[in-house]
């Protein structure tokens, strides 16, 4: 590897579920030599696409969990994360884009901007990475890069800048024509690994030329030196580069590129874009908190002399024992160096370090700033902080969205209790968006996560990975209680038994809280509580949070100011206080109109047009609000807002609805209050599994 961190590119490849994404990085590793043969994502060979190394994504034809490799072009090298597009798997995208530098946004030439690359796009908004946008499956019928520009400007919000148009579109795709250098190029050889340039076909000059104009009219914006060239008519490619390297950097700015993946046109291209636009670690201003100081937030430095600071952001469970992949934000780590784990405080030996390639991997003596690399035999937790000893700095944790769906699974037998045991331990410390607990009323054991696929891959990873033969239960929803009005409370707790007893009078009111979960108001004067119990009655409210009145659901949404109350010299106590806090929390809800919410989700479909009515019809049926209909040639999207609760086995009714065509997306939107009537089956079905 080149230590120049100018030549270093950590980049991410993101987008909408069947988009293209690992055919894409399939290529890469093709045409930068680290493979020397293509296999497609479900490939008649039966070997796969080398980023989807696990049995199950091979034969579902989905990336599942992020793979990482690295590879080398121009004397770049680059790392790569090939992330996958399915919203259940969401969490391997937030933390790929955590710690990765820029992104390749891939979109499809003809779904345009679907659901999940709003969602993506979100994501990458949110921490700040740079992109550029290539528009793949231009050799589709259908195929419209212009509209899928229109869209990303319309739809992400972002300012697009065409760098290339297709020369053909459908059948017809031949190559692209770069609208900086001004010439045409065509992708020969049995794999497209021959770039030709050639000049502009007549038929599409006049086009160029106009494209070429807008490309210098929106790069100019970033760079003086480009204005002034432009209007004397002296532009070179150099400083284009240079100009749209400056507005992609700084975001304002999103190249889009044109090719096809599988018909080989336009990755070569595509390569020497994010060489050419994307950010060097150098580029980016990364922060972390200091430990030392509040937790005041600092730049790091990406210099290999300075203090190691590393980021855990991924674990997997390898051959060799726990495969922790980090990202160095500065300094260097070597084989045989001693790191400090800054949540857990403890220090811990590098044995082997290693790079990663899919799934394997190749032993290195060390890794510098702006690498991201492996570790094995390192007990951590992903989100942990790695540094050097003595150095007081922790990185920001990154986004996990909460579980929205539970199952009840029952091992069958005392060896698969076992099993199960070993694998849930692993997948929740791998998955932070997979949790599961034993219900202390029925015993069994629930799984949480983010959807049916989600938790559906994870049980059949139990049985194949861990032979663990389990029987599942219904789905469960994860319901949230609330009020809907403000209420007063004042409770008093008085307990007398032989010798000091416990005394503490808490007085105040509850009210909705419309954003977040719970906040806690202390307006107590004149010491009618003692500001060392203030901190009690806090803890009192937070463990009424744990289970609601109505249905033991978590409770949200709550504001619990207190005004008022009294203590005991003697009988007020810390324990007194607590319980005092908890008898006013119930007596505040019961009078706040205590309600019951259902986690909502968007929903968005995707079909032949023929379909919508079908579509629609069984949306509402699932008391499904539409939200909007789009029609996009002859495909039709539905966006709907649908209750989790009823949207359990819509895939097959699709299916069936629809010969097949169709497909959806579903994702957490908010949490809505519950019609009564359903909300009182809720409550029965509840108090059901407390007294079987």
């Amino acid at each position: 590897m080149n230590r120049n961190l100018d030549r270093v590119r950590n980049i991410g490849i993101s987008a909408h579920i069947d988009s293209g994404k690992t055919t894409l990085t399939e290529r890469i590793l093709y045409y930068t030599q680290r493979i020397h043969a293509i296999h497609e994502v479900r490939g008649k060979d039966g070997v796969g696409a080398t980023m989807d190394s696990m049995e199950l994504e091979k034969e579902r034809g989905i990336t599942i969990q992020s793979a990482a490799t690295y590879c080398t072009w121009k004397d770049h090298d680059i790392n790569i994360i090939d992330t996958p597009g399915h919203v259940d798997f969401t969490i391997e995208v937030e933390r790929a884009l955590r710690v990765l530098d820029s992104a390749i946004l891939i979109l499809c030439s003809v779904g345009g901007v679907q659901s999940q690359t709003i969602t993506v796009n979100r994501q990458m908004t949110r921490y700040g990475v740079p992109r550029i946008a290539f528009i793949n499956k231009c050799d589709r019928t259908g195929a419209n890069p212009y509209r899928v520009t229109d869209q990303i400007r319309d739809k992400l919000g972002l300012n697009p800048v065409l760098l290339q148009i297709p020369i053909g579109l459908e059948g017809d795709l031949e190559g692209v024509i770069d609208l900086i250098t001004m010439k045409a190029l065509y992708f020969d050889g049995d794999m497209g690994e021959i770039v030709r340039e050639e000049e502009i076909p007549d038929h599409l000059r006049e086009e160029a030329d106009a494209r070429h104009e807008e490309l210098i009219d929106a790069a100019s914006m970033f760079s003086d030196k480009l204005m002034e060239a432009a209007l004397e008519g002296t532009p070179t490619p150099d400083m284009i580069r240079d100009a749209v390297r400056t507005g992609t950097i700084s975001l304002d700015m999103v190249p889009v590129l044109v090719g096809s993946a599988y018909k080989n046109k336009g990755v070569q291209p595509l390569l020497n874009a994010l060489i050419d636009y994307l950010a060097a670690p150098g580029d980016i201003d990364n922060k972390g908190l200091n430990l030392d100081n509040n937790e005041e937030e600092i730049s790091l430095s990406s210099d290999p002399d300075d203090p190691l600071v590393s980021l855990a952001f991924k674990l997997e469970d390898g051959r060799y024992g726990q495969l922790t992949y980090i990202r160095i934000y500065s300094g260097t780590l070597k084989k045989g160096d001693t790191i400090f784990n800054s949540r857990t405080d403890r220090k811990c030996k590098v044995g082997r370090l290693v790079r990663m390639h899919s799934d394997e991997m190749e032993e290195i003596q060390e890794a510098r700033a702006g690498d991201i690399v492996a570790l094995f035999g390192i007990d951590c937790s992903s989100g942990d902080t790695f540094t050097a000893t003595g150095v007081s700095v922790s990185m920001t944790s990154m986004h996990v969205p909460a579980p929205v769906i539970s199952l009840a699974v029952v091992p069958v037998d005392n060896k698969a209790q076992v099993n199960m045991s070993k694998a849930l331990n692993r997948f929740t410390k791998e998955d932070p968006t997979f949790k599961s607990h034993v219900d202390p009323e029925t015993s069994e054991t629930i799984i949480s996560g983010m959807g049916e696929l989600h938790l559906e891959v994870y049980i059949q990873r139990m049985h194949r990975e861990y032979d663990a033969e389990i029987e599942v239960g219904a789905p469960q929803v994860a319901y949230r209680e609330t009020i809907t009005k403000r209420a007063e409370f004042n409770y008093t707790h008085k307990k007398q038994t032989g010798g000091s007893g416990q005394f503490g009078r808490v007085a105040g009111f509850i009210e909705p809280l419309e954003d977040g979960e719970y906040e806690f108001v202390d307006k107590i004067v004149g010491g009618s509580i003692p500001r060392e119990f203030i901190s009690s009655c806090d803890k009192g409210f937070k463990k009424c949070l744990q289970k609601g009145s109505m249905a033991d659901f978590p409770v949200t949404g709550v504001r619990v100011i207190i005004n008022d109350g009294s203590s005991h010299s003697v009988d007020s106590s810390d324990v007194a206080f607590q319980l005092a806090a908890v008898g006013a929390f119930k007596e505040g809800v019961s009078k706040a109109g205590p309600a019951l919410l259902e986690p909502v989700m968007k929903v968005v479909v995707e079909g032949p047009s023929e379909f919508q009515g079908g579509v629609m019809g069984s949306l509402n049926q699932r008391r499904g609000l539409i939200v909007g209909t789009f029609e996009e040639g002859h495909y039709t999207v539905v966006e709907a807002e649908v209750p989790l609760s009823n949207m359990f086995g819509y895939s097959t009714v699709l299916r069936s609805l629809t010969q097949g065509k169709a497909e959806f997306t579903m994702e957490f939107a908010a949490y809505r209050q519950i019609p009564a009537g359903l909300a009182d089956e809720v409550i029965q079905e509840a108090k059901k599994r407390r007294n079987p």
